[in-house]
């Protein structure tokens, strides 16, 4: 790729595991996408929740641009995980809305300010929280992809779906047999490195 702008591609990083990160719920049921699938809890819609949650701080408060949301200090106060479950009342619709507007919302701080705008995390030490918007883009692009990667191993637990996206799975093949062997192989190599086969 030549003449490429780092902006526009930290940007379209970040905008594709967004994308992502919603393809993961697609077809479950409403049990499927917020049942705690490891032992702190970590479920699909509470990702996407803890996501929207993330770039409305780092996009919104780091640099001064407010926004209009149900995120409040005392929910984090009453619990600290808060935005990382759903609760019965908040519909799966609610909570991909939330997501997408503060997709919105990010998206208008990115375009509105250069790589070097600098912002300040309230929430980081003292000695770290001046930071630029690269910073800030690069930190959150991260982030979301370590969550898409939680979400990745949550979703082929519930019922086996994996890839990156729909049009793009990027697996070598999709055939369960394939997969079986390669397991079994897996698994006998495991055995044998253990001296247990």
């Amino acid at each position: 790729m030549t003449g490429s702008d780092p902006k526009s591609d930290l940007h379209r990083y970040l905008r594709v595991v967004r994308e992502a990160m919603l393809w993961k719920l697609d077809g479950l049921s409403e049990y499927d996408v917020r049942r705690p699938m490891t032992p702190t809890g970590t479920n699909l819609l509470g990702l996407v929740k803890h996501l929207g949650t993330v770039e409305f701080g780092y996009f919104g408060d780091t640099f001064g641009r407010p926004y209009d949301e149900p995120i409040t200090k005392q929910d984090f106060e009453a619990d600290p995980t808060a935005d990382m479950w759903a609760t019965a009342e908040e519909s799966r619709a609610d909570i991909i809305a939330f997501y997408r507007r503060a997709w919105t919302h990010a998206d208008a701080t990115i375009d509105s300010l250069d790589l070097t705008a600098e912002g300040s995390v309230p929430w980081w030490s003292e000695d770290h929280r001046t930071v630029t918007l690269h910073q800030i883009l690069v930190h959150v692009a991260i982030e979301t992809n370590r969550h898409a990667g939680h979400a990745d191993i949550i979703r082929e637990l519930v019922d086996g779906a994996a890839g990156l996206l729909a049009d793009n799975d990027n697996m070598p093949t999709s055939d369960p047999n394939w997969w079986q062997h390669h397991r079994t192989k897996l698994e006998l190599a495991a055995k044998q490195a253990a001296g247990l086969g």
